[in-house]
């Protein structure tokens, strides 16, 4: 009995929307058989909670809706966790590549923006970022500039993952601000 109550739990859990998600593309895809042709739907679904989680899944089934759910549960067991500064943009500027798609992701300043194309937006959106300034170059493959971007996304580390990599303290990895100056100044 407690068994079957810890699956509904875990089921209500699962149902609750705290994912957003966006279809980035829809193909049709046909097979050609002895009476003709079959066609199938490919769904291509980008899946986060806005609040630094982000994962893409890709669905095929005979009929649209199926395939929009099967990419949307496959990207939600894919997901990756990235920081972000201030929780509006990126810590650094970002290199990302998979096959020919490549990627180029810049930190901006309040105010900027999602200055990104088609499936990049979605990715941005979809992870909570309020500001960047990206552009992909190479393959236009939606695919491939996803993983792209995600590739990128992996390599984003803030100044606590590398202090602690460092074995410093996060105040010696931030260059210092030169406030001194500005305090004298004001003074005389």
């Amino acid at each position: 009995m407690a068994e079957r109550d810890n699956r509904r739990d875990r089921r209500d859990r699962d149902e609750t929307p705290e994912f957003a998600d966006r279809l980035v593309a829809i193909n049709r895809v046909s097979k050609t058989v002895k009476g003709g042709k079959r066609f199938g739907f490919a769904a291509l679904v980008v899946v986060g909670d806005q609040k630094g989680r982000v994962g893409f899944g890709k669905g095929k089934a005979k009929e649209v809706p199926e395939a929009i759910r099967k990419a949307t549960e496959q990207a939600k067991r894919q997901m990756i966790r990235v920081p972000l500064k201030e929780g509006r943009t990126l810590h650094h500027d970002i290199r990302g590549h998979h096959g020919a798609g490549k990627v180029v992701m810049r930190t901006a300043p309040a105010g900027t923006g999602i200055i990104a194309g088609g499936p990049m937006r979605a990715v941005f959106e979809m992870l909570g970022i309020q500001d960047v300034v990206a552009k992909s170059t190479g393959s236009q493959n939606p695919y491939n500039m996803i993983r792209a971007t995600l590739d990128g996304l992996r390599q984003e580390s803030s100044p606590r993952q590398v202090a602690a990599r460092r074995g410093k303290k996060v105040a010696d990895i931030l260059p210092k601000r030169d406030d001194a100056p500005a305090a004298e100044a004001a003074e005389a």
